[in-house]
């Protein structure tokens, strides 16, 4: 096996990990709605109501984590090599995941024009974007990094995720922020 295909199969074997660990859906990062200050001098809130819309907000967010639809997820076309742009990422394998329906990046506008706060927009919950994976000599660990966005251009995080072999089988065993915007 060559030196691609097997970083392609270690990819492969920890792609929806890495989704799992690192995706940003922006569907449900919003934090809940604050009751409306009413006197700015004395700090006192009318909260009259309030209790229906926070009971509005956590059934909707209890709706979107029960949804049992697929969550659009929006991959860069290629895998990032010192800011090279040289393998296109392969989805055909990701194709009939029961979670996530991973799409190119490329199928849809360029992500700053994304409108957030849209919730129900045909625009994917989020883009994951992946490196070259960087194996030690023996071939039992590898580093990647890896980024995550809720698209709009206004949030997102970037990675560096450690991989290991154990037993035949490659998982994360670690993963450290290393960016925040």
């Amino acid at each position: 096996m060559s030196e691609s295909d097997f970083e392609k199969e270690v990819l492969n074997s920890v792609f929806v990990e890495i989704v799992d660990s690192i995706n940003m859906d922006r569907r449900i990062m919003y934090p809940p709605p604050s009751p409306k200050i009413v006197n700015f001098k004395t700090g006192q809130t009318d909260t009259i109501g309030y209790h229906a819309i926070l009971k509005k907000y956590w059934h909707e967010q209890d709706s979107i984590k029960k949804d049992k639809n697929r969550i659009l997820i929006a991959v860069y076309d290629f895998i990032e090599n010192n800011k090279i742009k040289d393998d296109k990422f392969d989805l055909t394998p990701f194709k009939n995941n029961k979670k996530y329906d991973f799409q190119y990046m490329s199928k849809f506008p360029e992500e700053r024009f994304w409108d957030i706060n849209d919730k129900k927009s045909s625009l994917p919950v989020g883009t994951i974007s992946i490196s070259k994976i960087h194996f030690n000599k023996t071939k039992t660990s590898g580093i990647l990094k890896a980024s995550a966005s809720c698209g709009g251009g206004r949030c997102g995080r970037g990675f560096e995720i450690t991989i290991k072999n154990k037993s035949g089988e490659w998982h994360i065993s670690k993963i450290i922020d290393t960016w925040v915007s």
